[in-house]
């Protein structure tokens, strides 16, 4: 059993020790374990893949050739490891499988309970620990370990955390049921608090539940969330692994900017904006589809390029 496995074990049962307190002086500590313990599950998973391999490689952020001497080359590892940004490429390099989506899930809650540590609370901890539980229960099957023969008591205490946080989730998206969404995207979106950016978030109790007029408001911060923020912080999390890959890549991003409302909240897919649901046509010049990122900012009409040819004219 390698070292850094056991040092991931160790980080894990801190974590949910500092959770069992229910003391908020020590959630931030709870967070910082478990996210530590996570990401070093991980690096224990890719290690285990190459057993003949020298750690330093398969864990280097990034790597420097270099002659050997002898007329051929060697990679020399960075001393920077992956991070929670980098693991889920490196997974996909060694043909493994792992729920980026939880991943990040995990890393936001962990970074927004650090920078607002004196407001951090036992929720906040308990969904961190529901965002991360399938990812380690997916991270001790590759390397080929039980979780309740390491983790004792502090499984139950983990599977608990699900329990309850999946009760209280299902109550607050339930809340949700006879809104009438007009956006495929919206009605498959988890309900996201634009403030904490917790998936606790129900629909107010006096709400209308025409979508435009929603009132929502967060279980986790308490934040009061009114439609259109509800609709941005909802559709930024549900594409939000496009929206990655697209800026890493250059691409054209699923979400943009709708002029008629100034919500971030126009999907391209849908060819409309999921709030005021207004949408884009054709140019009128050469009869490309019009997106946010490619309109005249002069005319809804015409792509930007054909309106610049046009006041050269």
């Amino acid at each position: 059993m390698s070292e850094l496995f056991l040092n991931a074990i160790k980080s894990l049962q801190l974590g949910l020790e500092d959770y069992q307190t229910n003391d908020p002086k020590r959630s931030l500590s709870a967070v910082r374990n478990f996210y530590a313990g996570t990401l070093l599950m991980a690096k224990a998973a890719l290690i285990k893949q190459v057993p003949e391999a020298d750690p330093a490689l398969v864990l280097a952020a990034s790597y420097k050739p270099k002659p050997d001497g002898g007329g051929g080359l060697v990679l020399v590892p960075s001393e920077r490891t992956i991070d929670f940004n980098e693991i889920g490429q490196r997974f996909k390099s060694f043909g493994l499988a792992i729920d980026n989506a939880a991943l990040r899930n995990l890393n936001r809650i962990r970074n927004e309970t650090e920078h607002n540590y004196t407001s951090a609370s036992h929720q906040a901890v308990r969904e961190a620990i529901s965002q991360a539980f399938p990812v380690v229960v997916d991270l001790f099957g590759l390397l080929g370990e039980l979780p309740h023969e390491h983790l004792a008591e502090c499984w139950k205490t983990m599977l608990e955390a699900k329990h309850l946080y999946d009760k209280e989730f299902a109550q607050c998206q339930g809340s949700f049921r006879e809104v009438p969404w007009t956006s495929e995207s919206m009605a498959a979106a988890v309900r996201t608090c634009p403030s904490c950016r917790s998936h606790l978030v129900q629909l107010a109790e006096d709400s209308s539940t025409e979508p435009t007029d929603l009132e929502a408001r967060c279980r986790q911060c308490g934040a009061e969330i009114a439609a259109g923020r509800l609709f941005e912080a909802s559709l930024n999390d549900y594409f939000g692994a496009d929206l990655y890959a697209a800026a890493a890549d250059g691409d054209i991003p699923p979400l943009g900017t709708c002029r008629a409302c100034g919500f971030g909240t126009y999907v391209l897919d849908e060819n409309a904006c999921a709030f005021c649901e207004d949408g884009l046509t054709k140019c009128e010049m050469c009869s490309e589809p019009l997106t946010p990122f490619n309109v005249s900012p002069d005319s809804d009409r015409m792509c930007d390029y054909c309106a610049h040819v046009l006041s050269k004219d």
